[in-house]
């Protein structure tokens, strides 16, 4: 357990995650960058708490956000939370203006219901002719979200412009897994040669404080990804 940032108000605050888990890194980059004080409450998904379970009895997955007692369950609902309960704190992750909100929504859900399947088959391929194939698929998505960053950050530092937004939050949960999966797959999901935008916007969201703050050593996760493909490749890791 362990508490993060200052001036939390509006009731006590936990946070239920996984420590490798990207969508756990979303919830907890959007406390930071509110600023907000919390319990953090590491899970072991594979012997569940029974506070996760009461918390998240549908899904019975990270992230829970537990707010003065009340559950706040999916990191894509946590976000959205987060920025509506704390409107003052920071900068919002979603701007005012309805067609800016409707569109940073529209790429949230393109990453995680578009990119998100085919780099899943890249993230889970046990050999060169699968992992050939998972990133030839993971590609065009890719292609897409380098023109949705030159359309929503206007030639400014993140998608949601001169600061974070919902959509940087909602990919860059995800970054340091890309790092970590390039480097056993031999790949460069963010090739800076073909996707300029994306490649000095991951190194840019890495630079900010509340992301570096949230994201897990970079060697450990390494460990942990190479410990998941084990199990994967031998004869009883089908699932």
């Amino acid at each position: 357990m362990a508490g993060r940032g200052g001036g939390g108000g509006g009731g006590e605050l936990q946070l239920l995650g996984t420590w490798y888990s990207p969508y756990a890194m979303r919830a907890k980059i959007a406390l930071g960058l509110k600023g907000l004080s919390y319990e953090y409450i590491e899970q072991d998904l594979f012997g569940k708490s029974e506070l996760l379970l009461k918390s998240n009895p549908v899904h019975k997955k990270v992230p829970v956000l537990i707010h003065a007692g009340r559950p706040v369950c999916e990191s894509r609902v946590v976000l959205e939370y987060v920025d509506e309960a704390w409107p003052g704190a920071a900068p919002p992750l979603l701007p005012a203006d309805p067609h800016g909100r409707a569109t940073a929504r529209f790429w949230a859900t393109y990453f995680d219901s578009t990119f998100f399947p085919p780099w899943r088959a890249l993230m889970r391929a046990t050999t060169a002719e699968q992992r050939a194939e998972a990133f030839m698929n993971a590609v065009p998505q890719v292609e897409v979200l380098e023109r949705a960053f030159v359309e929503c950050s206007k030639g400014k530092a993140f998608f949601g412009g001169d600061a974070v937004g919902l959509v940087d939050v909602v990919l860059g949960g995800f970054v340091v897994w890309f790092k970590v999966v390039d480097e056993v797959a031999g790949s460069s999901l963010l090739d800076e040669a073909k996707f300029p935008g994306l490649a000095a916007w991951a190194e840019r969201f890495l630079a900010v404080d509340a992301v570096r703050e949230a994201m897990p050593d970079a060697g450990k996760l390494l460990e942990h990804y190479k410990g998941f493909l084990a199990k994967l490749a031998s004869p009883a890791g089908s699932t």
